[in-house]
C-alpha cells in the first residue's frame, strides 16, 4: 500500500471517529435533557401543590379572621343598638314622665285657678264689709270728738283755765323735775367719773398704743461665711466630702458650698448651732489643718466656748437692767438670745429693748416696773427654747415662765403679747405695744435685706436704660426681669435683640448668684374713636 492510500484510510477513519462521537454526545445529551425536564416538571407539580396548598391555608386563615371580624363588628352593632335602645327608652320614659308632670301641672293650675276665684269673692265681699265697718268707725269718731270737746268746755269752766293755759302749767312744771332730776344724774355722774378717771385714762392710753404698733418681722436661718478665695472650699471639702460630712455631723448643721464667689452658707434652724458651726470653721481656716479629727476637736471646744458665753451674756444683760432673783435656767436662755434674730434685729437687743420701752410705759402709767421689766426681757424666750414643742412661742414661753416661778402677772404678758391667750393684767398690752414698737422702727432691718432690695432696683435700672424699655420688674427674687417696650419704638425682632443685649450687660456688670431670666415683653394696641 502507498502512503496515499494510509492516509486516506487514516483520514476517513478520523471522520468516522468523529462522527461517532458526535452521534455518542448527542444521544447522551438527549438523553440528560429529557431527565432534566422531567425533574423540572416534578419539581414545578410539586411547588404548584405547595401553592396550592398554602393557598388554600391562606384562604382558610382569612376566612377564619374575617368570621372573627364579623362576628366582633355583630357584637359591636348589638351593643350599640342595645344601648341606643336603651336611650330611646330612657328618653320615652322622661317624655312620659314630663307628659304626666305637665297633666298634673294642668290639674294644679286648674284647682289654683278656681282657689283664686273663690278667694276672689271672699276679698271683695270682705271689702264691702270693710266698708261698711269704717262707715261706722267714722261716725263712732265724729261722736268721741263731740264728746271730748264737751268734756274740755266743762273742765275749763269748773277749773277756770283755758286748754292752753293748762297745758302750759303742767310744761312748766314737768321742765323744773326734770332740771332738779338731771342736777343729780349729772352729780352722780361726775362722782362716778372722778372715781374712774385714772383707770379710763390708763386704758386709753394703752389701747391707743396697741392700736398704732405695726407688726414686722423677718426671720433669718443662713449664716453666710466669707473666704479669701475658692480654693479654700476644696479643703472644707475634703477627699470624697469626708471633711465637709465630719463637720455637719459635729454640729447638726447643713453646710452649703455651691456657685456663690468666696463664700459658703450654713444653713440650720438652731442659731446657736449655726454660730458654733461658724467659729469652728473660722478656726479650722485661719489654722490651716482641716480633717475629721480636728474638726471633732474644734468643735467641742467652740461649743464649750459658746455655752459659756451664753451664761455670760445672760448674766451680763440682768444686771445691766437691773432685774433680780431670775433662775438660772432662764438667764441662760436670755443669753441665747444673742444668737437668734426677731423683727430684723438681734432679739437680745429687741429684747433689752421692750424692756426699757416696757419700763418707761409703766412708770408713766404708775403700774409695776419690775413686773414690767421682767415681762419685757422674757417675752421671746420661747424662741430661744432647748426643747422642742408644737405650742407657739409666746405660749412656749409662759410654760416656761411657770415652770421657773415668775409671776401670774409676767407669764400672762409672755403670754398674750400675740394674743394666743386673753389678756388679764394692764402690763399685758404694754409688753405687746412695745413689742410691736421695737420691731417696727426704722432702722431695725437688717443690712442683707437692704442690699437685695438695691440688687434688685440696680437690675430695673439697668433695663431701663435701654431706648424704648417703658416699665421693668424684678420678680421672682431676682431670677427673672420682666421688660415691657413700646410697640411702636420696638418691633418683634428687635425685642429678640434687646433680651440678648440686657442678658449680655447684666452678665458683665452684676454680680448675682445662680440665672436670670430676662423676658422682653411687646404688646400691640390699636385704639379708634367713634365720634
Amino acid at each position: 500500500m502507498d502512503i496515499g492510500n494510509i492516509a486516506l484510510g487514516v483520514g476517513i477513519g478520523l471522520l468516522l471517529g468523529v462522527v461517532i462521537t458526535y452521534m455518542i454526545n448527542r444521544w447522551i445529551l438527549s438523553n440528560a435533557n429529557k431527565r432534566m425536564e422531567e425533574a423540572a416538571k416534578i419539581k414545578a407539580e410539586s411547588i404548584v401543590q405547595q401553592a396550592e396548598l398554602k393557598g388554600e391555608n391562606i384562604k382558610q386563615d382569612r376566612i377564619a379572621k374575617a368570621n372573627e371580624k364579623y362576628q366582633q363588628l355583630k357584637n359591636k352593632f348589638e351593643k350599640d343598638a342595645k344601648r341606643q335602645k336603651e336611650k330611646l327608652d330612657q328618653v320615652k320614659n322622661q317624655l312620659r314622665q314630663r307628659e304626666t308632670n305637665l297633666k298634673e301641672r294642668e290639674e294644679k293650675s286648674k284647682k289654683e285657678h278656681q282657689r283664686v276665684k273663690t278667694l276672689q269673692g271672699q276679698i271683695d265681699a270682705m271689702k264691702e264689709n270693710l266698708g261698711k265697718q269704717l262707715e261706722i268707725i267714722s261716725k263712732k269718731q265724729e261722736e268721741l270728738e263731740q264728746l271730748r270737746a264737751k268734756q274740755v268746755k266743762d273742765l275749763e269752766k269748773i277749773a277756770g283755765l283755758s286748754a292752753e293755759e293748762a297745758k302750759a302749767s303742767m310744761v312748766e312744771a314737768l321742765k323744773q323735775e326734770a332740771q332738779t332730776e338731771a342736777s343729780a344724774y349729772i352729780k352722780e355722774i361726775m362722782e362716778e367719773s372722778k372715781m374712774t378717771a385714772s383707770k379710763q385714762a390708763k386704758k386709753v392710753v394703752i389701747e391707743t398704743i396697741q392700736r398704732t404698733a405695726a407688726e414686722h418681722a423677718i426671720e433669718n436661718t443662713v449664716t453666710v461665711f466669707p473666704l479669701e478665695n475658692d480654693e479654700i472650699k476644696g479643703r472644707i471639702i475634703g477627699r470624697e466630702g469626708r471633711n465637709i460630712r465630719a463637720l455637719e455631723m459635729a454640729t447638726g448643721i447643713e453646710i452649703i458650698v455651691d456657685d456663690t464667689p468666696e463664700a459658703i452658707i450654713l444653713s440650720g434652724f438652731d442659731p446657736v448651732r449655726r454660730e458654733i458651726a461658724r467659729l469652728s470653721l473660722h478656726k479650722l481656716v485661719t489654722d490651716g489643718r482641716i480633717h475629721p479629727a480636728r474638726i471633732e476637736e474644734v468643735v467641742k471646744k467652740t461649743t464649750k466656748q459658746v455655752e459659756e458665753e451664753i451664761i455670760e451674756t445672760g448674766e451680763r444683760t440682768v444686771i445691766d437692767l437691773n432685774i433680780h432673783g431670775l433662775h438660772p435656767e432662764l438667764i441662760k436662755m436670755v443669753g441665747r438670745m444673742k444668737y437668734r434674730s426677731s423683727y430684723g434685729q438681734n432679739l437680745l437687743k429687741h429684747s433689752r429693748e421692750v424692756t426699757n420701752l416696757c419700763a418707761v410705759m409703766a412708770a408713766e402709767l404708775g403700774l409695776d416696773i419690775k413686773k414690767a421689766k421682767r415681762a419685757g426681757l422674757l417675752h421671746d424666750i420661747g424662741k430661744v427654747a432647748e426643747e422642742h414643742s408644737d405650742l407657739p412661742h409666746a405660749l412656749l414661753g409662759m410654760e416656761m415662765a411657770k415652770k421657773f416661778g415668775e409671776h401670774a402677772d409676767v407669764c400672762n404678758a409672755i403670754g398674750a403679747h400675740h394674743d394666743e391667750i386673753e389678756m388679764t393684767c394692764l402690763i399685758s398690752p404694754i409688753v405687746q405695744a412695745c413689742d410691736a414698737i421695737s420691731g417696727s422702727r426704722p432702722g431695725a432691718r437688717r443690712e442683707i435685706v437692704e442690699s437685695y432690695i438695691k440688687r434688685l432696683k440696680e437690675l430695673e435700672e439697668l433695663a431701663l436704660s435701654y431706648p424704648g424699655v417703658m416699665k421693668t420688674y424684678a420678680i421672682q427674687a431676682g431670677r427673672e426681669l420682666r421688660v415691657i417696650v413700646e410697640s411702636e419704638k420696638v418691633s418683634d425682632e428687635k425685642a429678640e435683640d434687646l433680651a440678648f443685649e440686657i442678658s449680655q450687660k447684666i452678665m458683665k456688670d452684676m454680680q448675682y448668684p445662680g440665672h436670670i431670666k430676662v423676658t422682653v415683653i411687646r404688646e400691640k394696641r390699636a385704639i379708634a374713636y367713634a365720634k
